[in-house]
């Protein structure tokens, strides 16, 4: 640049007297001597002149835009499956748009190491992901009230499950997520017992059978009954059903499809025997420390209004499943609301053996707990 007129006043302010040299970066370097001819020279014109070359300047000048925040979501599921395409990805391009774009979403599913559900917790605790949206069953020790919600026959749909955790998180539920900021709590559609050649349609009929079960509550119902509960990876029920060395297992439609047991399995008892919840989190210390317009549009778009989408998405998620089924000749049997209120109690004995356990284990509110479920189950899931 040319050299401009300049000198700093004892208050740091820019005043004609010295030579200077103006740099792209806004630097004022003084050149030395002729600071008597310049203030001679110092007319009207010349301050014209000076103001104007300064406002060309000021374009040129380095401006610091707000820097973006990069937050990572893990979840277990297939990147094509919905609780991505529908929940996910949706959710993730709001949280950006509402926070002005300072948020910035990357999503990792189950396909990825971020997306495994038995080390979500401990990758969110190390920082390695922001939000998690994983399986309170996968830490049995950590959330043993929240997995009270897969007991058999207490919510039916996703739409009251979801609403029952939600009416509990801030007092029989809040010990559990002590260090997290919940998003949502929700759980899937009620699930099923799907097997192969034998037809299931009353508690007896379960009596010598081999069955993979979701949940230790419902380990309790299945051994109570006579049948055989095995813990076994969801992965490995196509290939043991296909050759009969199981009998069935229990999934929701969804879950069905996901690991192709629809596939194999001939009978479907529609009974609504258990629901699986899932959590949306991140740690407290990381929500804190986002900028106000994230945390602001993350409020936005979480909590009781997010609870509720859970039951439309599960049966859009469920029907695909079911649909697919009854063009392979599956047979499907529907329990009527009185078939299955016998069920659940003829299983009453074996929850209660469960919660005695979970007491024994030093879960003492076990039973209030489930007592406090069972009400709000009543009420279609809400808080009382």
């Amino acid at each position: 640049m040319g050299a401009i007129i300049l000198e700093r006043s004892e208050t740091g302010a820019l005043r004609p007297g010295v030579a200077g040299v103006v740099s792209l970066a806004g630097i004022v370097r003084p050149v030395p001597g002729a600071c008597n001819a310049v203030r001679n020279a110092w007319t009207p014109a010349w301050r014209r002149l000076v103001a104007g070359a300064l406002v060309c300047l000021l374009p040129a000048l380095p401006i610091r835009a707000q820097e973006s925040i990069a937050l990572k979501i893990a979840h277990a599921f297939p990147a094509g499956h919905g609780v991505q395409t529908d929940f996910l990805q949706p959710w993730a391009r709001d949280l950006e748009q509402r926070s002005g774009r300072r948020a910035r979403v990357s999503i990792h599913d189950g396909g990825t190491p971020l997306g495994d559900p038995a080390k979500m917790l401990e990758r969110l605790q190390a920082g390695e992901v922001d939000i998690v949206h994983g399986l309170p069953g996968a830490y049995p020790e950590r959330f043993p009230r929240t997995n009270l919600m897969a007991a058999p026959f207490l919510a039916e749909n996703a739409a009251v499950g979801s609403r029952i955790l939600w009416s509990l998180k801030d007092r029989q539920l809040k010990a559990e997520y002590a260090g997290l900021k919940l998003l949502a709590l929700h759980t899937d559609n009620g699930g099923l017992i799907h097997t192969g050649e034998r037809k299931v349609a009353v508690p007896e009929d379960l009596k010598g059978l081999r069955l993979r079960s979701p949940s230790a509550a419902v380990n309790k119902m299945l051994t109570g009954f006579g049948a055989t509960a095995l813990g076994m990876p969801p992965t490995q029920v196509f290939a043991n059903l296909r050759a009969g060395l199981i009998d069935g297992a229990l999934f929701s439609w969804d879950g069905a499809r996901q690991y192709r047991v629809a596939e194999v399995a001939r009978h479907h008892l529609d009974a609504r025997v258990f629901t699986t919840p899932y959590f949306l989190l991140m740690t407290q210390k990381r929500y804190q420390s986002l900028p106000a317009p994230v945390r602001t549009a993350l409020d936005e778009i979480s909590g009781a209004a997010l609870v509720e989408r859970f039951g439309p998405w599960w049966d859009k998620w469920d029907r695909a499943a079911r649909d697919a089924s009854g063009k392979r000749g599956g047979v499907v049997t529907s329990l009527s609301s009185a078939q299955r209120d016998a069920w659940a109690a003829k299983s009453a004995a074996a929850m209660d053996r469960y919660l005695a356990e979970l007491n024994k284990a030093g879960v003492r509110d076990a039973k209030a707990v489930y007592t406090e479920m069972k009400k709000a189950a009543r009420r279609g899931g809400g808080a009382g």
